[in-house]
């Protein structure tokens, strides 16, 4: 049973033992995953005739280590912007063209759909795949993204598991996922079968109840942490274990890498009495330049060679 975990995990079990009960009993169950949470653990055993022996390839729920990894913190508001900047830069750094195969994953078919007519109103080769599409359209979309016709493929989690194209070299989380399991399935779409790959992330702070796990991730994978991903961890840890802030505080500081150096949204910090501010200053920022909400001198177009654009 391939993806083990998310077929017990989204409800379905009741079909899973159905199958299982109609199946001879001598039989050998196994079960794969990339990653295998507690929580279904103990499904897993009532499914399989003995105690089962739990093989492990690497560190399980970790990403792989061939891939580089690169966080963004942004608002939900420019992300749009900033997926242009980084693709266009992508392309001035390889030479002009897009023939590296790219996967972009959004959390919703509207938002896919959206981020394609984005795409293709500014010149990229960009089609969507969604649950939504009829098997037809899914397959011939798949087919021309792996025959590198289309290299670019926005998708839902539809695509995050059991896809298995080779040669996919970029994996850009448009829309942060709800977990870090998810994470580590998406950004697996690349780097597979021992090859390099590069996972770009923007992460809004909306979601920072996963930041110390993505922080966990990071490091468990030999990646440089965002300084403002490691402010926004800092402060969810701060927030549960039952410390009290006071006054205002908002995203502050100088923004560099990313966003340049300079004002706006994610400028200067304003904080009264004790809130807590959050410096963003970009220590593993996708380095895309000064294009964006901020104002500044930011170095254009520079880092890509660090960032695996080849």
């Amino acid at each position: 049973m391939d993806e083990a975990d998310r077929m017990l995990d989204m409800g379905f079990e009741p079909q899973v033992r159905k199958i299982v009960s109609q199946i001879r009993p001598d039989r050998q169950t196994l079960m794969w995953s990339a990653t295998w949470p507690k929580e279904v653990q103990h499904l897993a055993r009532d499914i399989c005739n003995e105690e089962p022996v739990l093989v492990t390839v690497g560190r399980s729920g970790h990403a792989c280590h061939n891939i580089q990894q690169y966080v963004e913190v942004v608002e939900n508001n420019v992300k749009p912007e900033r997926l242009l900047a980084l693709m266009q830069a992508a392309s001035a750094a390889t030479g002009g063209g897009w023939t590296a195969k790219t996967l972009i994953f959004c959390d919703t078919k509207r938002g896919a759909d959206d981020i394609t007519r984005l795409l293709r109103r500014d010149g990229w080769p960009a089609l969507s795949i969604h649950g939504d599409k009829k098997q037809s359209e899914r397959d011939w979309v798949l087919n021309q993204f792996k025959t590198g016709r289309s290299a670019i493929m926005i998708a839902t989690d539809v695509a995050s598991r059991g896809l298995d194209v080779k040669d996919v070299k970029y994996v850009i989380n448009y829309d942060f996922p709800g977990t870090i399991e998810d994470y580590v399935h998406r950004i697996g779409r690349t780097g597979r079968a021992g090859a390099s790959g590069v996972a770009y992330s923007f992460f809004s702070p909306d979601k920072g109840k996963l930041a110390r796990q993505l922080v966990n991730c990071l490091r468990e994978a030999n990646q440089s942490v965002p300084e403002a991903l490691e402010t926004i961890a800092f402060a969810n840890d701060r927030s549960n274990s039952g410390g009290k802030g006071r006054g205002k505080g908002n995203y502050g500081g100088k923004g560099r890498g990313f966003y340049g150096k300079g004002k706006g949204r994610f400028g200067k910090g304003r904080g009264k009495g004790k809130g807590m501010n959050f410096s963003i200053t970009g220590a593993n920022s996708i380095p895309v330049g000064n294009a964006g909400p901020s104002k500044g001198n930011g170095p254009r177009y520079q880092g890509f060679d660090n960032a695996g654009m080849h």
